[in-house]
């Protein structure tokens, strides 16, 4: 069974961090991208930043550009998201997702994580 689980969401006040996780699970870790994706309400979902264990490419949203920090612990089947210096508008729901390139539509998605930043 695939499964992805997100961890790591909370309140967070303006200009602090969090790190979310996403363990991967069901599927062979190294032949995905891991992505992460936010939805807030009201908005249209936005790809936030992208991993790829293939080719080792990186990708991130201009919005969180120099903020926010992904990376890949391919022991653990896990993707991490350091967000920095977070920002009200900052506040979703964050989905990890695995497919089978950054370019490519997600195969599989976790079930959220709630990120809130108040300032």
């Amino acid at each position: 069974e695939v499964q992805l689980v997100e961890s790591g969401g909370g309140l967070v006040q303006a200009g602090g961090s969090l790190k979310l996780s996403c363990a991967a699970s069901g599927f062979t870790f190294d032949d995905y991208a891991i992505a992460w994706f936010r939805q807030a309400p009201g908005k249209e979902r936005q790809g936030v930043s992208c991993i790829s264990s293939s080719d080792g490419r990186i990708y991130y949203a201009d919005s969180v550009k120099g903020r926010f920090t992904i990376y890949s612990d391919n022991t653990k089947n896990t993707v991490y998201l350091q967000m920095n210096s977070l920002k009200p508008e900052d506040t979703a729901v964050y989905y990890c997702t695995a497919g089978r390139g950054c370019q490519n539509r997600s195969d599989y998605w976790g079930q959220g994580t709630q990120v809130t930043v108040f300032s």
